[in-house]
């Protein structure tokens, strides 16, 4: 390397012992050092949660309720568990989840308070689907896939279903659920392109 380059090893380690330090300085109720901390890693748990949430209002929220939690648990962070971005984006993510979970449930209670249900006459967009060529081919390759590909397909693509609602719905690891999407994913491309 060039005099004056460094090893991207060293800068990483570096600022994982800086972010280090911090988190154990916020356990202390150090508000100095929160206030680094916010400085240097905002940006990018501001990224993790708006590509969560897609709307700046509420990733600003959200981020504001995750550095909350980072700052009364930081005390709980452990080292040899994760790098210190890694923790702090969980606790990030995990809190954009849950306020999109919330938004959603809202949404759903507002629609069944006193909104006149209006019905359209239109078929359903699957039930259009089903009914073309395309619809009864793709039928054709779902046919093909084994039970499990297709029922978690079908919660992902139709209902909305995160890889870990999947795994709680169907009791199965992660790992597993993620494999069967991924392969029968895959079969359908191929049995689609035949």
């Amino acid at each position: 390397m060039a005099n004056g380059d460094r090893d991207p090893q060293d800068a990483i380690q570096q600022r994982n012992q800086e972010l280090e330090q911090l988190l154990a300085a916020c356990a202390l109720n150090d508000r100095k050092a929160f206030s680094r901390l916010y400085s240097i890693t905002s940006a990018k748990l501001y990224g993790v949660v708006l590509r969560i949430l897609y709307r700046e209002e509420w990733a600003q929220d959200c981020l504001q309720d995750a550095y909350i939690k980072v700052w009364n648990n930081a005390g709980n962070y452990r080292a040899q568990v994760a790098a210190p971005l890694t923790w702090m984006s969980a606790i990030a993510r995990n809190q954009a989840l849950d306020l999109l979970r919330k938004h959603k449930r809202e949404v759903m209670e507002s629609d069944d308070k006193g909104y006149q249900e209006q019905v359209d006459g239109n078929p359903l967009p699957l039930e259009g689907l089903s009914r073309s060529d395309d619809g009864m081919r793709l039928q054709r390759c779902l046919e093909q896939l084994k039970e499990q590909q297709r029922q978690v397909i079908a919660l992902a693509y139709f209902k909305g279903f995160t890889h870990d609602e999947l795994a709680a719905y169907t009791d199965t690891p992660l790992g597993t659920v993620k494999t069967w999407i991924r392969r029968g994913l895959d079969q359908l491309r191929r049995c689609l392109e035949s």
